[in-house]
């Protein structure tokens, strides 16, 4: 059962993670720092991002902040990440959670995804942190498509930014 469920978790975060990927390819430059909400564009996806890829590690004790993370933690803690990311940096941290879900979700196992969820601020299981994390994606995902989709009528179409049934889109993002 568990190898089924870690199929089922890496196919929703690759639908949901291929779907963001697709939003930051679409932008268009001019709309880059433009308010989704209260923050930029790039923001809401650089915040998705960070969280991605903190819950995705096992035990936030093993997370090291790297170069995505200029500050640190501080970077969690801020309302405002310590400087400005541009498109590629986040198309590239996009496919580098896609990795590391296909490299973290291969090593659950029955007694992982029952036990701690190894997050301080998360106090359920392993397991329902993945859902709680792809929820969390999705609800950014959408919030960015959202945003393209009142940019003008080209951006209107079903077509242009798909909805990631399952698994990584076949013929690649958008």
């Amino acid at each position: 059962m568990s190898e089924y469920l870690n199929e089922i978790l890496l196919s929703q975060y690759e639908a949901v993670l291929g779907m963001l990927h697709d939003s930051l390819t679409v932008c268009p430059d001019a709309h880059w720092d433009e308010p989704v909400g209260k923050y930029p564009f790039w923001q809401v996806a650089y915040h998705t991002l960070c969280f991605t890829d903190l819950y995705l590690t096992p035990d936030e004790k093993q997370f090291e902040p790297g170069e995505r993370h200029p500050a640190g933690w501080q970077e969690f803690d801020d309302e405002y990440p310590s400087r400005r990311f541009d498109r590629d940096e986040l198309v590239a941290y996009a496919l580098a959670c896609r990795d590391k879900a296909r490299t973290n979700l291969a090593a659950e196992t029955p007694a992982t995804l029952a036990g701690p969820s190894g997050h301080a601020r998360r106090d359920f299981s392993r397991g329902e942190l993945h859902i709680y994390n792809i929820r969390h994606i999705q609800h950014h995902t959408g919030q960015l498509q959202a945003f393209i989709r009142r940019i003008g009528p080209e951006f209107q179409e079903l077509g242009m930014l798909k909805w990631g049934r399952s698994g990584w889109p076949e013929n690649g993002p958008i």
